[in-house]
């Protein structure tokens, strides 16, 4: 398994192609701006892409998944509890998202700034939630294979409500796990947006982040990376002492 990386112009949100010894893959938050450059390297490498995966329904994680997707001919997966949010991405962002295709809006400036035209979303045409509880972070694991990786997808509401981490492992002994917006190096994702609950979040990082296997890689939505051993022993919504 290796990972490809992208960030997208808008937000700074982490794309990640994660790929098989065989060349399957999957593509993980295809932010506002990369999906040319994405598609260009899957096709470049000859890749067998298998679905595009989103880890919550901000826009900054989802803009280019329904037109990626059809591109490569994909579903898009997400959890249940935030599939809506892929079919209106300023209006479920709250005051960062204001009105619908408003430029003057910080999504809306963020998008123009980066050359990307604010009505140019592409909702997805084959959308495949998964999961059910919008609240239990303890809820059912869905797992699918890819090449010789086993993706795990966990759900950890608290950011959003479908917040999902994605547990990668090709059974070399080094796991890794895409956290989207829950877990960034040194501390987590916000909570005060529409969707957000600090209550349910501390749930997450108890119940769910906080019992990752510390061998764990730590690719956030955003940022630098980490893994789960420094950020259990470190992070101060985690460190255990």
């Amino acid at each position: 398994m290796h990972l490809l990386s992208f960030v997208a112009p808008v937000f700074a949100a982490r794309c990640t192609v994660v790929v098989a010894e065989d060349g399957a893959c999957v593509v993980v938050d295809p932010g506002a701006g990369v999906a040319a450059a994405v598609a260009a390297e899957i096709a470049a490498r000859g890749l067998r892409p298998a679905a595009v995966l989103v880890t919550h329904g901000h826009a900054d994680h989802t803009w280019d998944a329904g037109a990626l997707a059809e591109t490569l001919d994909v579903p898009v997966r997400v959890h249940a509890a935030d599939a809506y949010r892929l079919a209106d991405p300023f209006g479920t962002l709250g005051a960062l998202g204001g009105a619908a295709h408003d430029p003057s809006g910080p999504l809306g400036q963020a998008l123009t700034a980066a050359g990307v035209d604010v009505h140019a979303y592409h909702r997805p045409a084959r959308l495949e939630p998964f999961g059910a509880d919008a609240t239990d972070p303890r809820s059912a694991d869905v797992t699918w294979q890819v090449g010789e990786v086993t993706v795990v997808a966990r759900h950890a509401p608290g950011h959003t409500e479908g917040s999902t981490l994605y547990l990668l492992d090709a059974g070399d002994g080094q796991p890794v796990v895409l956290t989207g917006d829950v877990l960034f190096a040194g501390t987590i994702g916000r909570t005060d947006l529409p969707g957000g609950d600090g209550p349910i979040m501390a749930r997450t990082l108890r119940d769910v982040v906080a019992r990752l296997d510390p061998r764990a890689v730590v690719v956030p939505g955003h940022g630098p990376t980490s893994d789960m051993a420094t950020e259990l022993a470190t992070n101060p919504f985690l460190a255990r002492g």
